[in-house]
């Protein structure tokens, strides 16, 4: 299946509301970046086992790991959680700088220092949010 097959399927899986603010914020992501490399990860590793919640990956960035090799990973990220969703903002160097930016103009959003975590879109500033992704896109060490 292809990616945005996965993806679709992905967001369409979820209950309401979290589907239709799952919908929006892709057309804001790829609004913010139409060209951007595509991500699916289903959650699972190379056993089968489900080690995380699936993922929609946005953008690609550069990650050097301790052993010199260099792997591919998404900047932008967005996953359904037991809660919310979470919208996680990858390869920014200041950890502290979301939290810091961004968490008193969102509302009611829990920031960490990758993530963006909320219930529903209508809980939120979306023009903050995508501030952040802007940011994120712009800012990944690494970026492409």
């Amino acid at each position: 299946m292809k990616v945005e097959a996965q993806i679709k399927k992905y967001i369409t899986e979820q209950p309401e509301p979290k589907r239709s603010d799952m919908e929006a914020l892709h057309r804001i992501i790829m609004k913010i970046k139409p060209a951007c490399k595509l991500w699916f990860l289903d959650g699972k590793n190379s056993e089968n086992k489900t080690v995380s919640n699936p993922n929609i990956g946005y953008g690609a960035y550069s990650i050097k790991y301790a052993d010199g090799k260099n792997k591919e990973f998404y900047q932008i990220g967005m996953s359904a959680n037991t809660t919310g969703i979470s919208v996680y903002i990858l390869g920014i160097k200041d950890k502290t700088y979301l939290a810091k930016t961004y968490e008193k103009k969102l509302g009611k959003a829990k920031v960490t220092g990758y993530c963006i975590k909320f219930k529903t879109l209508k809980d939120i500033n979306i023009d903050i949010l995508e501030a952040a992704i802007r940011y994120g896109f712009e800012n990944s060490a690494g970026s492409k």
